[in-house]
């Protein structure tokens, strides 16, 4: 009997650190593999399937961890329904437990389950109840506890948990198997894990072990605790292998770590069960599709979304929004995810800066380039979706804001706001040309599988790759090596870096002259940063180009279509001036000063409708004490050539005029007399002038306040609207909230019914054998509750007690019973149920058979009498066995005194045949016992006598009663015995003759003898 440990922790250990990529060669204390199993609905038939092609008698060297889908308020019944299945001991994990090989590990309800170190660690789950995913959880665990040695098994469910698990075993080496679809109940779970491109083999579940075992023989699988140097031919066959797989796939992995690509060629060697290289070699080559494999597996990676949630946290808080802040609004960033994998980092990245734009309140162009190898993996990227287990990584309020769930519930799609921002691409870092102009490079967790000489071309390019200022962010484990001199370090944990800009060549040496430095960046350093960062310094030719446009460029400003101010350049206080009331958007059109604002309004929609470059000379713009004659240009900006229309921007340029020179001619005096005063005329025509721009000025003003007006009205309008549409989105989610919940119990459902339903299908046969027991033993037996009502009773019991069906919960006084003289049943039941005591009596029926009756009290597991039981044994053979045996006896008696009798006794039937002949009869007569039986009674009567014999015979069978009588009979040797005979007749029950004894004494000499009547 194995024991059963059913303790629960009861307090929760910390979670494990976010994992990370391990050595592949790192050394473990377990010498054997651990299997993690996953299920959901479904799940307890197909692990009974696998238990069963488990060969009998064998232990498969390897510890079986099973995660299931659990009601977190219902007693789990996996322990015994799993127990009943395989002779390996089972047992319900208790925190702290460790793994043994030949043993099975169950998740207790309401868990999280990890192993750390070959221990099991329980506790309490973080997500609510209907976003968990235990098998991620443990699966993730296991891949970073037991690296190669990990196995993940995905078996009948719903949903999507185990995907990202599988994931992250993959990563390390370790071996993924899942239920064919067609052999599961439920489909959703094995169906995921084959869309993610993660399965080793796809079997159904009783041909799983076998192929397990065959996994765990491989040399792959034993422990190693040195590195091995290659030798000469390992590395002919591993360059071999490189030549193969750059012909296959166009990539060239020559350059990574051995130890890297090492161990993920000898995990496919034992997935094929192939011995040595050379042989794999042979495979390869022999196998086109095995290259396809193996570049898959050469490039698996761990990914997630804000995976490393700290790095990610400094990002946000602290770097994104300064990036953005030195930028002005509609300004172009640009970021580059290297070794994207399926897209959770880049669309995270994506996430970051739109939460980054809205908290500004401003509105950028978000360029996010996301490259790897696989195509696979850019399909899945492009396509945004990803399973349902993300919940996981991502706080409730994004997933709500940026994802959408699918209708089939078990899948998130990215929103199509982020989705596009980002950009994904194939491409090879070590061989096509990088991205320019960035922002910001996220190359994490890649370049640890890079050899020196990859990893030294690499950080340069990505030097060159970034804006001055931009930042550079790696993996935990990675730097930029020796080549500090052109980064700087921000955030040493994060590895955070900052490009640092130099001049470089100047007859062959660098420049170590120190030039302004940018601070924008700089500000952003978290604090604990290194403090010996380069400062950002200009190249000659900006700082060149900066100062110029200071001195010579006129004032400007940067606007869109709607006059919003997006930059301002050079001194415009002259021609604009902030408006009273509240400050939001600038727009040039309000803040344009008296003699600007109608001109402006109507140069900017001239240019916006035509396109075209607008110029009005001469403005007469009042400044604070004179008016300043201005010329006015406007200059579409295209943005770019795949800029649309829409989105083109205008440059507002403001240059100081020169006052109009005099006509020639014009006289400095009066004019003479009889003509018009010139100076009265220009005045008049000056007033009308002013007098007709002033009122199309008020026009064109109450023209604006209406369009102001109805774009109030517009905006108020826009936001009920949006209003309505967020409480939509708030019923929406809650909705699928809801959706999630309800689909996460109907999966808890389905586990507690397919356990129950197995109980009831063992308590059915359970049932089904007491019944044939009890049918077949023949004894009539009736259950009876504390009242002495019927509860069940035998198919013999009717034949002693009148019993029916329809008697089921009738008392037992109210049937009548075959019994004959028989009427205390009732009081001896009551009597057993007061006392406890057993009673046993016999009683016999109406038709003459007998029985023993037993009366006992029913005892419940818990020692409870629930009523009584009688049974009623069959003893009429017994009895008459009984009476026989005491006739039998009787005979006996009677045989010892015929046998020691000293008289001679025979018995003969009526025909005179010899039946019987004592040893008496032997001493008289002469004759053995088996000699006179084969005798006839004529045989030792003399001739003379034969008819007085006849006679006395004759008067015997008539069962007439003779006195003795003297007569003569013969012995063996002729010789005449005188003899006195007592004669006596046998009947039968009808009281017929049917034979005759005789006892016989041999006539001695008497002085006074009988008369005999002369017969001898």
């Amino acid at each position: 009997m194995n024991a059963r440990k059913k303790a629960r922790a009861n307090a929760a250990p910390k979670q494990a650190a976010p994992l990370e990529a391990q050595t592949p060669f790192a050394t473990t204390a377990m010498d054997f593999l651990v299997v993690g199993i996953g299920a959901s609905a479904g799940g307890l038939a197909a692990m009974k399937a696998f238990l069963s092609g488990i060969p009998a008698g064998t232990d498969p060297g390897m510890a079986f961890v099973l995660v299931q889908h659990l009601a977190p308020d219902h007693k789990s019944l996996l322990v015994e329904l799993i127990q009943r299945a395989t002779p390996m001991p089972v047992f319900e994990v208790a925190n702290g437990m460790p793994v043994r090989p030949n043993g099975i590990y169950i998740i207790p309800p309401n868990c999280d389950m990890a192993l750390l170190n070959g221990r099991l660690q329980l506790m309490e789950p973080s997500a609510p109840h209907g976003q968990r995913r235990p098998i991620d959880f443990f699966f993730r665990s296991l891949a970073q506890d037991q690296h190669e040695r990990a196995i993940g098994i995905v078996l009948s469910g719903s949903g999507s948990d185990g995907t990202l698990g599988a994931r992250a075993i993959k990563s390390e080496g370790g071996m993924v198997i899942v239920q064919h679809p067609n052999s599961s109940e439920f489909d959703g779970m094995p169906r995921s894990v084959l869309a993610a491109g993660l399965v080793d083999y796809t079997l159904p579940p009783a041909e799983m072990p076998a192929q397990l075992i065959a996994y765990a023989g491989h040399p792959f699988i034993r422990p190693r605790t040195v590195v091995t140097i290659l030798e000469a031919k390992t590395k002919d066959a591993l360059q071999t292998i490189f030549i193969l797989l750059r012909a296959q796939t166009g990539h060239d992995f020559s350059q990574y770590r051995p130890s890297y690509y090492h161990r993920r060629i000898e995990r496919r060697m034992a997935l094929h069960q192939i011995p040595t290289l050379g042989h794999y070699v042979t495979y390869l080559q022999s196998t086109p599709t095995e290259a396809d494999a193996l570049f898959r597996d050469l490039l698996i990676g761990v990914t997630q979304f804000f995976r490393d949630p700290e790095a990610f946290q400094m990002l946000e808080s602290q770097i994104i929004p300064r990036l953005l802040a030195q930028r002005p609004a509609g300004a172009l960033i640009r970021v580059w995810s290297a070794g994207c994998c399926t897209g959770e980092e880049a669309y995270s990245l994506a996430i970051l800066l739109q939460e980054g734009m809205e908290t500004l309140r401003r509105s950028y162009t978000i360029q996010i380039f996301a490259t790897d190898l696989e195509r696979l993996d850019i399909a899945t990227a492009r396509t945004g979706c990803y399973p349902a287990s993300i919940a996981t990584d991502i706080t409730p309020e994004r997933l709500a804001r940026f994802f959408t769930i699918e209708p089939n519930g078990s899948t998130y799609r990215i929103r199509k706001g982020i989705r596009d921002m980002v950009i994904f691409s194939e491409q090879n870092v070590n061989q096509d040309p990088p991205f320019s102009k960035l922002d910001l490079i996220a190359c994490r967790n890649l370049l640890i599988y890079f050899g020196e000489e990859l990893q030294q071309r690499l950080i340069p390019l990505f030097h060159h790759a970034l804006n001055p200022g931009g930042l550079l962010w790696l993996g935990t484990a990675e730097g930029v090596g020796k080549f500090d001199s052109l980064f700087a370090t921000l955030d040493s944990k994060s590895k955070l870096y900052q490009r640092i800009d130099v001049v470089y060549r100047m007859e062959g040496h660098l420049l170590a002259r120190d030039l302004p430095a940018t601070t924008a960046i700089q500000a952003a350093l978290p604090r604990g940063a290194s403090k010996t960062a380069f400062p950002v310094l200009l190249p000659l030719r900006e700082l060149t180009e900066q100062t110029l446009l200071q001195q010579v460029a006129p004032a400007g400003a940067l606007v869109n279509r709607r006059g919003d101010i997006l930059y301002l350049h050079g001194r415009t206080g002259q021609y604009l001036e902030p408006t009273a009331g509240a400050v939001g958007i600038n727009n040039i059109l309000k803040m344009a000063r008296d003699g600007l604002r109608s001109s402006l309004t109507t140069a900017l929609h001239q240019a916006v409708g035509t396109h075209e470059i607008a110029r009005v000379r001469g403005l007469r713009v009042k400044t604070n004490s004179h008016f300043t004659l201005v010329n006015l240009t406007i200059h579409p900006v295209t943005g770019g050539p795949a800029a649309t229309r829409e989105s083109w921007l205008y440059l507002v340029t403001l240059e100081d005029a020169a006052p109009p020179d005099p006509e020639p001619g014009q006289q400095a005096a009066g004019s003479p007399a009889g003509t018009r005063d010139p100076a009265s005329e220009a005045d008049a025509c000056l007033a009308a002038l002013q007098q007709h721009v002033q009122a199309q000025d008020e026009e064109l003003r109450t023209i604006h306040e209406e369009l102001e007006s109805s774009s109030e009205e517009l905006k108020s309008s826009n936001e009920e609207m949006q209003s309505v549409n967020e409480e939509l989105q708030s019923t929406n989610e809650e909705l699928e909230s809801s959706k999630e919940e309800l689909q996460s119990l109907n999966e808890e459902l389905t586990t507690v019914n397919a356990e129950l339903q197995a109980k009831m299908d063992l308590a059915l046969k359970l049932n089904n054998d007491m019944n044939n027991l009890l049918a077949g033993t023949g004894i009539a037996t009736v259950f009876v509750d504390p009242h002495l009502c019927i509860l069940r009773f035998t198919p013999a019991a009717p034949e002693l007690i009148n019993l029916l069906l329809s008697d089921v919960g009738r008392p037992l006084g109210h049937i009548v019973s075959n019994l004959s003289g028989y009427d205390r049943l009732v009081a001896d039941v009551q009597s057993v149920l007061e006392t406890l005591e057993p009673k046993e009596l016999e009683v016999h029926t109406t038709t003459g058979k007998w029985f023993t009756l037993r009366i006992l009290p029913y005892r419940t597991t818990d020692n409870m009498i629930e009523g009584a039981v009688l049974n009623f044994i069959d003893i009429s053979e017994i009895q008459k066995t009984r009476a026989a045996l005491q006739a039998a006896n009787a005979l006996l008696r009677l045989a010892v005194v015929v046998r020691d009798a000293r008289d001679a006794i025979t018995v003969q039937d009526l025909t005179g045949r010899i039946l019987a002949w004592n040893p008496g009869a032997v001493r008289l007569y002469g004759w053995s016992e088996a000699e006179a039986l084969q005798m006839n009674v004529r045989d030792r009567i003399p001739p003379e006598l034969h008819a007085f014999c006849l006679d006395k015979i004759a008067h015997l069978s008539q069962a007439e009663t003779l006195e003795p009588y003297r007569t003569q009979r013969l012995t063996k040797d002729g010789a005449m015995v005188t003899s006195w005979i007592i004669a006596s007749a046998f009947l039968n029950e009808a009281g017929q003759v049917y034979a005759i004894a005789t006892t016989e004494r041999a006539d001695e000499p008497l002085k006074h003898r009988p008369n005999t009547g002369g017969v001898e």
